[in-house]
Order: C-alpha cells, then sequence, then structure tokens
C-alpha cells in the first residue's frame, strides 16, 4: 500500500484539531459553558488514544490496519454478547460466531468480493444455525439466533466493509485505499462530535425523545451540515468523488451515522442500560464508540463501489 501524501496530510490535520481541542474542551470545562463539560475533556483524552492507535495502524500498512479493525470488531462483538441475555446452550455456538472475524476480515484483505459479501449473511448464518441444532436445544431457538446474527452482521459484517476499502484498487482514488478509510472514519467521527457539541448548544426539540433523549434536530442537523462541508472540501484529495458525488457521501455518512447511533441506543434502552462499557473514558464501551460505524461503513463503500468499481 502507498502512502499518498494527502493521507498524511489529513491525519496531521486531525492531530491539529485535537491540539486546539485539549485547552478548548479545558476552557469550556472551566467556564461552565456546557452542562457536561467534564465528559467533554475526557472525550479529547480518549480521542488522542483513538486518534494515535488508528494513526500508527495506518502508517505500518494495510495488513496492521486490516487487523486491527479486525480486533475492534472482536471487542465489539464481545461485549455485545456480554450485554445480551444469553444460555449454556449459547454459548457452546459462540466459538463459531468468533471464528467469523478472522476469516471476514481475510476476504476483505484479499479482495475476495464475492466471498466477503456473502459470507456472514449466508454461510455463517448456516453454519451457527445448523451447530444450533445439533446441540438440541430448540427452546427460544428464534430468538437466540437472531440476537447472535444480528450481533454479527453488525459488529463484524458491517465493519468490515471499512477494511476492504484498502484492498480497491490503488489507481481509482488520489491517495488509494487509506485515503478512502481516513476519509470515511474522519467524517464518521467528526459527524459524531459535531451533533454533540451542535445538540448541547442548540438543542431544543428531540428527534427520537424515547430511544436516545440526547439527539436533537440541532444537532443532526448542525452535524450533518458539518459533515457534508468537510466531505466536499476533502473528497478531491482522498477520494474519486466530484463535488456532486462528495455531497451525496456527506449526506449518507451524517444521516446514516446518526442512524447508527440510534439503533444501538434502541439495543441498550432494551436491554435497560446507558452505556455499553468503560473502555473508552467519556464514551462509554467499544459499541458507543462504533455504533455509527456500522451503518456508515457499509453505505459508504456500496456508494462508493457502484460508482467507480
Amino acid at each position: 500500500m502507498n502512502f499518498h501524501p494527502h493521507a498524511l496530510w489529513a491525519l496531521a490535520g486531525v492531530f491539529g484539531i485535537l491540539i486546539l481541542a485539549t485547552p478548548a474542551a479545558h476552557l469550556i470545562e472551566k467556564r461552565r459553558q456546557l452542562p457536561t463539560a467534564g465528559e467533554l475533556t475526557l472525550r479529547v483524552r480518549s480521542w488522542w488514544i483513538m486518534v494515535s492507535l488508528f494513526s500508527a495502524a495506518v502508517l505500518l500498512g494495510a495488513t496492521v490496519t486490516t487487523w486491527l479493525l479486525g480486533f475492534i470488531s472482536f471487542l465489539a462483538l464481545k461485549e455485545y454478547l456480554s450485554l445480551i441475555p444469553t444460555r449454556r446452550s449459547d454459548r457452546r455456538v459462540l466459538f463459531w460466531a468468533y471464528l467469523t472475524i478472522p476469516l471476514q476480515y481475510y476476504w476483505a484483505a484479499i479482495g475476495w468480493y464475492g466471498m466477503f459479501i456473502i459470507f456472514i449473511p449466508v454461510y455463517a448464518l448456516l453454519v451457527i444455525s445448523a451447530r444450533k441444532v445439533l446441540i438440541g436445544e430448540t427452546e427460544d431457538f428464534l430468538r437466540s439466533m437472531g440476537t447472535i446474527h444480528w450481533g454479527l452482521m453488525m459488529t463484524v459484517f458491517s465493519i468490515s466493509h471499512a477494511a476492504y476499502l484498502l484492498a480497491l484498487p490503488e489507481d481509482v482514488a488520489p491517495a488509494g485505499g487509506v485515503g478512502l478509510l481516513i476519509y470515511l472514519v474522519l467524517l464518521t467521527e467528526l459527524n459524531d462530535v459535531a451533533q454533540y457539541v451542535w445538540g448541547k448548544r442548540y438543542g431544543r426539540r428531540k428527534v427520537v425523545p424515547r430511544v436516545s433523549p440526547g439527539k436533537t434536530w440541532g444537532g443532526l442537523i448542525g452535524g450533518c451540515a458539518t459533515t457534508l462541508a468537510v466531505a466536499l472540501a476533502s473528497a478531491p484529495f482522498l477520494t474519486p468523488l466530484n463535488p456532486i458525488e462528495a455531497v451525496g457521501a456527506g449526506l449518507i455518512i451524517g444521516l446514516s451515522g446518526f442512524l447508527g447511533d440510534v439503533v444501538i441506543s434502541a439495543v441498550k434502552r432494551d436491554i435497560g442500560i446507558k452505556d455499553s462499557g468503560s473502555l473508552l473514558p467519556g464514551h462509554g464501551g467499544i459499541l458507543d464508540r462504533v455504533d455509527s460505524l456500522t451503518f456508515t461503513a457499509p453505505l459508504f463503500f456500496h456508494y462508493l463501489y457502484y460508482l467507480y468499481y
């Protein structure tokens, strides 16, 4: 994988934003301009760790980046399975669920699109269902298979689309596959931050109060507008998208990022928890951090794949 200077500049820009955000967060906390200012400072600290790990993996090459994303899928699936109600018979098939992770990311790494796109939706479903039946346990079979396979689709299949960007032909995008991955992750996480900040400052009317009371129309509109502007500005350097297509990508990532967030919020509300974990201070668990990516990664990938590959 050739590392284009545009990708380096994009990562440098993210670190520049963090350098500015660090004292700004402390100032906001000191002046109490936001009701959750302490949380904002914790979020910035966690961002330093996450951005540093992501940047290091990207600089080390496509293989390291792919397996980092695979490890994130592992942590997300593990966290999800630790939250949902499971029985002893369920645990006897979880080995097969975890086994899909290295296989799915291997298909992504070698660019085998046919196997990549059907492995979890078809083969993993059939194998895990058959293994479940062979145990001889039929009570709550549909509930058990539904929760396990839904978790695989969200935490492994969806997120693995981000890794497949690295396997796309290098000559199409100006910064290659790594530029596409940076574009996706940058816009997804920027959208989360922008919706959070706009919502805290100007949010009044709730979008889905019964699912996620903190989501407001002000946050959604402001976040999508911010994401769209950055998508348009950065597209010529990191993607093959023309201005109209870049606007489409910005809207897809802005809106689908919001939907991914509220879908995971619905799961947590169904289970009866606020955060999926405490791995990331200020962010909660790994599911709280990749919730938007579960929607943005496959939708952006297939949008791009349809247009150029």
